[in-house]
């Protein structure tokens, strides 16, 4: 009978189930890589399925969160050309117009001509906008504190050291991600 003080060792999880049935099947192939990349991949649909649950709580999609964020961060007066809000959220521009196109339905945007020619377009929070963003980070915010909460601070702060190293060495180093969710 194993004493209540002795270690036990958790159950395989579903990637380590995955990984026992391709070293069953391929025993050829190191499937090593999948312990890393499976359970990331995993916990980025768990973790965008808990963040989305905000969103929600203000009638935004993920999407939509990101164009007010990204007008937000700009700083008064909190606009942005339609091209450069894809860029800083990482979508196609026909991506970003149907965004635009709901948030300003919803009263959260606007649309202008830009300083210059007059030709280019400008998106802007409106003030109800940048109120509920306002409200929408800030329980963002509390959000993903209660999900790292999970691991203890000093593995927090080692994750984010591997994760920004390994992050550099795949990112365009210009920032931008032409292979980022749509």
């Amino acid at each position: 009978m194993q004493q209540p003080h002795e270690h036990q060792e958790p159950p395989p999880d579903h990637v380590a189930r995955i990984q026992a049935a391709w070293r069953r099947e391929r025993p050829d192939l190191d499937v090593g890589p999948q312990a890393v990349i499976g359970r990331l991949h995993r916990l980025a649909a768990l973790l965008t399925r808990e963040l989305c649950v905000v969103y929600q709580r203000y009638g935004l999609s993920e999407g939509e969160f990101d164009v007010l964020a990204a007008l937000r961060r700009a700083g008064a007066p909190y606009e942005r050309a339609p091209g450069e809000l894809a860029a800083h959220t990482m979508v196609t521009t026909g991506a970003m117009t149907k965004r635009i196109d709901r948030l300003e339905r919803s009263g959260l945007v606007t649309r202008r001509r830009g300083d210059g020619d007059g030709r280019g377009r400008v998106v802007a929070l409106t003030v109800p906008g940048r109120e509920l963003i306002d409200r929408a980070f800030t329980d963002h915010m509390h959000n993903e504190q209660r999900l790292l909460a999970a691991l203890p601070p000093a593995r927090a702060d080692e994750l984010e050291g591997l994760l920004t190293t390994w992050l550099a060495r795949l990112e365009d180093p210009r920032g931008e991600d032409p292979g980022a969710r749509g």
